[in-house]
């Protein structure tokens, strides 16, 4: 088939971007340069590459260029929840499989990394299942992680949609209700800013940060991803106490990115209420699924059972973001 590795060069972003989203099996704007990019320069050192027939791009693959457990590692991609391989879906057969692993293989050997890793994108945002490239990651001697990532299927949901709830769930909402909240969507800067703020106040509880500022997410609002990315809130007396930053993966998926509570207002069931006026949203819509996101922590080892309970309530299933990893000996 007489494949070839191409190392990304800026020249190549439109068509690297086109390719992701027009041409992919499990591309999405999450792997496109269009995102990577937000991250300011130097942040990550870039190691992407291109794999070329000719003059026809037949995958990509996003990468850095970092450490990974002490070693010097191929990443696809620090920046990103999903990288990995992102292949043509004219091109995803056993022919080029057989050809494409085992040439990055031997792409990242003669590069001197000492480990390379993969964060694959889900079942869940792949326009078809991919287990043929989960099948020759296998049999090319990568080992692998799962984590657990949870979602509600509205394409099966009843019109009800609270029926689907648990009855802690539902509880909850209707006590929610009575404490005359308001749901919305956030239209100003300022909005977004209380938004960063009551994020940073949650996060601070389990002595973390987010990892975006809020100069990110305005960024992500107005000029990067204007149609991929939105902000909705809680108000409690006209005081934004809760919210959250949506990711729209077409009309397919709709993914909490962040959901937040301000922890002075959490006697009011903001979660509950939250999650539920997003989830009718989300089905009125005419999404296929909501994405709740992983509750778990240390590359899949632990789970946080009681952030995966509460999920759990809303009627959600299950699947796995998985991530391939092999490490090189010399």
């Amino acid at each position: 088939m007489s494949l070839a590795i191409v190392k990304y060069q800026d020249k190549y972003e439109q068509v690297w971007d086109k390719f992701v989203l027009g041409s992919s099996v499990n591309g999405t704007f999450l792997q496109t340069r269009n995102f990577l990019n937000y991250h300011p320069e130097g942040r990550f050192k870039d190691a992407s590459v291109l794999v070329m027939q000719g003059s026809n791009i037949v995958a990509v693959i996003p990468a850095c260029d970092t450490e990974d457990e002490g070693r010097r590692c191929f990443f696809s991609h620090k920046g990103s929840t999903f990288g990995g391989i992102i292949i043509d879906r004219s091109k995803y057969d056993i022919v080029t499989m057989e050809e494409l692993v085992p040439l990055l293989d031997e792409y990242i050997r003669g590069e001197g990394y000492e480990r390379a890793l993969l964060k694959c994108t889900s079942a869940l945002f792949s326009k078809k299942p991919t287990d043929l490239l989960d099948y020759y990651l296998y049999k090319n001697g990568y080992d692998q992680f799962d984590e657990l990532s949870f979602y509600v299927d509205l394409e099966r949901a009843p019109d009800d949609l609270l029926s689907i709830l648990n009855g802690s769930r539902r509880r909850d909402y209707r006590n929610a209700l009575k404490n005359n909240l308001v749901f919305r969507r956030l239209e100003t800067d300022e909005e977004i800013r209380r938004f960063h703020e009551v994020l940073a106040l949650n996060l601070k509880k389990f002595g973390a940060v987010p990892v975006h500022s809020i100069d990110e997410l305005l960024e992500f609002r107005h000029n990067r991803l204007p149609e991929e990315t939105d902000f909705y809130g809680v108000f409690f007396n006209d005081i934004l106490v809760a919210g959250t930053m949506l990711f729209y993966f077409g009309k397919s998926v709709l993914h909490t990115q962040y959901l937040a509570q301000d922890p002075e207002y959490s006697n009011l069931f903001l979660m509950n209420y939250l999650d539920y006026q997003l989830l009718e949203q989300a089905k009125e819509r005419g999404f296929n699924k909501f994405s709740f996101g992983i509750s778990t922590e240390e590359r899949g080892k632990v789970l946080n059972k009681g952030l995966a309970l509460f999920k759990e309530g809303f009627g959600c299933d299950f699947c796995v973001n998985r991530s391939y990893f092999k490490n090189y000996r010399y």
